[in-house]
């Protein structure tokens, strides 16, 4: 009974486990779009862009110094174990005139590790108001010009959430004053993301070498 038992243990439930989550990836695998289309950060600052990257994008505000705890949240929740990817990058969407508070941000942040990815472009407000509407989101811009939301947007500059999260409806932003929301939701959700493109890349890798 014991080699039985061990056999199972070393055998069989690796791949009962194996065929749960590669069924869960297939029925689970893609994380819904909400909004298609959403504007372009390059129409802002010329030498960004959100086409063909992975992004999550941010709205800092006005005053960037009661943001800090919420940016180091993010960057120790979803920066730091995913920022080694391929085409990811975090776009924080700035007010002109904050490029000196930006600096300092900037400076802690680099204090915890490589920020590389971290990207702050600087907008008129009317900009930035315009491009935070065309997210379509249930959320709205403080006065500040400031969210505690991020927003996951995909290569083809569409916004990812949730359609139905947990019966309390649409999930468009994940608030990054809230370390649960960023551990439990967030981060699945990138990594539902990313799991897709990786699944979409090996399909046309193997589809060229048939």
């Amino acid at each position: 009974m014991k080699k039985v038992f061990v056999l199972v243990v070393l055998f069989i439930l690796p791949i009962v486990a194996y065929l749960f989550f590669a069924s869960g990836i297939n029925n689970f695998g893609k994380l819904p779009i909400l909004t298609e289309k959403v504007s372009d950060i390059s129409v802002i600052d010329p030498a960004y862009t959100l086409q063909d990257k992975i992004t999550i994008l941010g709205f800092l505000g006005e005053n960037v110094e009661l943001k800090k705890g919420n940016a180091f949240n993010l960057n120790q929740k979803i920066y730091k174990p995913f920022y080694e990817f391929n085409d990811f990058q975090f776009v924080m969407v700035m007010p002109k005139g904050t490029e000196a508070k930006v600096e300092e941000l900037k400076k802690d942040l680099g204090s915890l590790g490589d920020i590389s990815k971290w990207k702050f472009i600087y907008g008129e407000p009317d900009e930035i108001k315009t491009m935070f509407a065309s997210l379509k989101t249930d959320l709205t811009l403080e006065e500040n010009l400031s969210t505690p939301f991020v927003f996951i947007v995909d290569k083809d500059i569409s916004l990812r959430g949730r359609k139905d999260d947990e019966g309390n409806g649409t999930k468009y932003g994940f608030n990054t004053s809230s370390v649960a929301d960023l551990n439990n939701k967030m981060e699945d959700d990138v990594k539902i993301i990313f799991a897709e493109y990786r699944m979409a890349l090996k399909k046309n890798n193997a589809e060229r070498s048939n």
